[in-house]
């Protein structure tokens, strides 16, 4: 529920402001408050459990494409780590594709340099393997900045200096899992 700091409430609340920029309804949102599942960068979540969840929500809203973290987790986040472990897990990649036709995407991380490229790094993300690269384009971008503000709770000194310079923000590599 990013509970982290206490601002679980607050942050259920962001998380559903951004999803409204984003065009996704609040009923196809799922927010998760389980113990075992702390709101904690220094934390691996119980992958079996995360599965658990992920394949209630993708089942519950015939989903047939998942893009998540790659094992960097973009950022070393250890909860993103956990998500990528359990969507890895080969039984449940094998139920995603086979019975659900569900197939899963990671985003890949870059290192420190080229994450604050912003659209410079095309040429580079362009020339690197990868199953698909996404570049948004300026109105994409700026919706994207838009659901990023709705996370007023997070957005320290240094999320502000993503906004501005990621990569992330204008690119997307990602690789099928």
């Amino acid at each position: 529920s990013g509970n982290y700091y206490n601002q679980g409430e607050v942050r259920k609340k962001e998380l559903e402001q951004s999803c409204s920029v984003l065009g996704i309804p609040a009923s196809a949102v799922t927010v998760i408050d389980h113990r075992e599942l702390p709101d904690d960068p220094a934390v691996e979540w119980d992958t079996q459990l995360l599965a658990t969840f992920v394949l209630k929500h993708i089942e519950a809203n015939n989903i047939n494409l998942v893009v998540t973290f790659d094992a960097g987790g973009v950022s070393g986040h250890a909860n993103h780590v956990s998500l990528y472990t359990a969507l890895r897990d080969g039984h449940l990649q094998e139920l995603f594709v086979l019975s659900l036709g569900c197939h899963v995407f990671v985003l890949q991380s870059v290192n420190l340099f080229r994450k604050y490229l912003s659209i410079l790094d095309v040429p580079i993300s362009y020339l690197l393997p990868g199953d698909a690269l996404f570049i948004l384009t300026e109105e994409e971008t700026e919706q994207a900045k838009r659901a990023m503000w709705c996370h007023g709770s997070q957005l320290l000194w240094f999320r502000h200096i993503y906004l501005l310079f990621s990569r992330y923000m204008v690119i997307n590599s990602l690789q099928l899992l």
